[in-house]
């Protein structure tokens, strides 16, 4: 597995309020030689699809008037470009490969479902080209690396001639392809990336984004330890495991000052860059301040490693809540044997989430029923913000009727909308909170793994499924 190229630990760049800039640093000068060979080549490529300037005067009547210097009015060549534009293209880094690809691994079938609904009449209608036209996907793999994501978002915009991105799943993707949506004022529509991680990197105006804050996910998970605790089941003794990514650092914030707030201590030893091969350090201060608590927020071959090592290692705490790399079925499988046994984590969609998509009126429970038909796999959580992304994306196309950058900007702003993932309307920070409940998972009947809600303290609307299994399974 290729890894995300972290931060150097100690670095100003490990920081989350600096990604924005360090991705718009790494891009090239839009006027290099291989930008200017990128425009020859388009503009021979017009020609060969036969938009010449001869045949655009023939095709508004004014062909002897030009060639007597006549000046062509500017209504006449909108009108002819018009004529040309046949498609609206929207541009979708995602991390198909890599440590990330749990959460692209939706890509491109959701995608693919929401535009298939999108085009079902015929596509959008755009004023200045007064037609409906078709949406059409640019799908790029980021190999969940930041500055590859980085790189490609420039590419959609400077050379593919997207007319708006849309990006999900962690700060490692959706940070860099932001930044250079804003530097290249792109309207953007992001989703499934932690708040505060993501606004580390603002202040924003053509990007809008949606998913829950990290405070949230503090309490989430301090749920699930309350009774316990409260029961002298569990020591309030809580160990961290972060890396030194943006995630982490706005993690460990939080976390540092809420979970002692609530009266536990909080054991942090300290970011680690990805793909450790060696938590022993950890592990032993874990041990010595007799955490019975076990939390982070980390890559999935990482996680794997430090829990194989607790494990060997004779440390099994009694809880252990895990966010990012325990969220996904293929991610839980690759633990192997019992190691997933009993993990609690963070849902935040699922079957049993009581939405509806706007563009088809499936509910969450279809849309899952649907790809597990077509696709031989358990649900997966980015199903629904994947999808999302692009009823969010038709909503404001269809409101805005034009392809402007900045109406189109003004929109996506006014987002005030139910999708499959819940309600989005965006605030003045220019992001939208989506719901959470609480999960773990057991040994399934369908499946190798299953996750049952046990916790929806903070969204009551959505079922539970499952009392929660106390302690975890040595």
């Amino acid at each position: 597995m290729k890894a995300c190229a972290p931060f150097p630990v100690g670095s100003k760049r490990s920081f989350a309020g600096t990604v924005h800039q360090h991705f718009a640093e790494r891009i090239r000068p839009q006027n290099s030689m291989e930008e200017a060979a990128d425009m020859s080549q388009k503009k021979n490529k017009g020609r060969q699809k036969g938009f010449t300037r001869r045949e655009f005067l023939k095709k508004t009547g004014m062909a002897g008037a030009a060639l007597g210097a006549v000046s062509i009015a500017p209504s006449l060549i909108t009108r002819a470009y018009a004529q040309a534009k046949d498609h609206i293209l929207i541009g979708h880094p995602n991390p198909s490969t890599g440590p990330l690809a749990g959460f692209g691994e939706a890509s491109p079938w959701a995608d693919e479902k929401a535009i298939a609904a999108i085009n079902k009449d015929g596509g959008i209608f755009i004023k200045e080209l007064n037609k409906k036209v078709p949406v059409k996907l640019k799908l790029v793999d980021t190999e969940s690396d930041p500055t590859k994501a980085a790189e490609l978002a420039s590419r959609l915009i400077l050379k593919d001639k997207v007319d708006l991105m849309v990006v999900m799943h962690t700060p490692d993707t959706v940070n860099p392809v932001t930044a250079m949506c804003e530097r290249n004022k792109m309207p953007c529509i992001s989703l499934d990336a932690p708040v505060e991680p993501w606004l580390g990197g603002g202040p924003y105006k053509w990007s809008h984004h949606a998913f829950w804050t990290v405070d949230k996910v503090t309490d989430l998970f301090s749920g699930v330890w309350d009774d316990y605790a409260a029961q002298g089941k569990v020591k309030k003794v809580v160990g961290g495991l972060f890396p030194n990514d943006p995630d982490g650092t706005a993690w460990v914030e939080v976390f540092s000052k809420k979970l002692p707030a609530k009266g536990y201590k909080f054991v942090d030893p300290g970011r680690f860059p990805y793909m450790q091969k060696d938590f022993t350090t950890m592990i032993s201060l874990f041990k010595k301040e007799g955490v019975d608590i076990l939390t982070g927020c980390l890559i999935p071959p990482d996680w794997i490693t430090a829990w194989k090592q607790c494990h060997q290692q004779g440390f099994v705490p009694k809880i252990a809540t895990i966010a990012k790399a325990c969220l996904f079925p293929a991610d839980v499988n690759a633990q192997g044997g019992d190691l997933p046994n009993g993990i609690t984590t963070e849902v935040w969609w699922s079957p049993n989430h009581p939405f509806k998509s706007s563009l088809t009126g499936e509910t969450a429970k279809d849309l899952c029923d649907t790809w597990t038909k077509e696709m031989n796999k358990p649900w997966t959580a980015p199903i629904g913000f994947k999808y999302a992304g692009f009823e969010i994306a038709a909503d404001a196309l269809k409101r805005a009727q034009t392809l402007d950058r900045e109406k189109l900007r003004e929109a996506i702003a006014k987002t005030d909308m139910d999708t499959i993932v819940g309600h989005i309307k965006y605030n003045e920070k220019n992001y939208s909170e989506t719901p959470l409940v609480a999960g773990q998972w057991v040994k399934g009947k369908k499946w190798p793994w299953e996750l049952e809600i046990i916790s929806n303290k903070q969204a009551p609307f959505i079922k539970k499924t499952a009392e929660m299994m106390f302690p975890m399974p040595k």
